[in-house]
């Protein structure tokens, strides 16, 4: 046999690339998918937290907070009741959820807060100017809320 004598060479199956891409696809979708839902948990405290002040449930409000003895029912009313620093609040839009360093036992949650129903557009600027900003703290092991460190 010479050097350009030489068998016939078949190229490689097409089905181990398939395979592959379609392993590394699915490896991207289910990443991009907990990406999403790492803070699921604590946005739907802060929901249900919003919903109970909304609404005027202020001791199911104070029993989500999960207040310290030192935060009393009358400091929470002050801070989130209708004539509260917060109040009145008749509607909310989670900004966003961010984990403020690595090792952190909770995130930090932007919440915007209307006195207006529904939540004013971006374009109408006379009632964007009374919506306040708020951020609230969600402990992760026992979905607890409070003010940022």
């Amino acid at each position: 046999m010479g050097l350009f004598d030489s068998t016939e060479e078949h190229p490689p199956s097409k089905v181990l690339r398939y395979i592959i891409t379609g392993l590394v696809f699915v490896a991207l979708i289910v990443a991009f998918v907990a990406y999403q839902l790492r803070f699921h948990t604590e946005e739907k405290t802060i929901r249900h937290f919003m919903d109970a002040v909304i609404a005027g449930r202020m001791d199911e409000a104070y029993r989500i907070w999960k207040p310290s003895e030192t935060y009393s029912f009358k400091d929470f009313q002050e801070d989130w009741g209708p004539d509260g620093y917060y109040g009145p609040i008749k509607s909310f839009h989670l900004e966003h959820m961010e984990k403020t360093k690595p090792n952190a036992s909770g995130v930090v949650a932007t919440v915007e807060l209307s006195p207006y129903q529904p939540f004013p557009e971006d374009s109408d600027a006379a009632k964007q100017s009374k919506t306040k900003e708020v951020k609230i703290w969600v402990e992760f092991k026992d979905q607890s809320l409070g003010f940022p460190p």
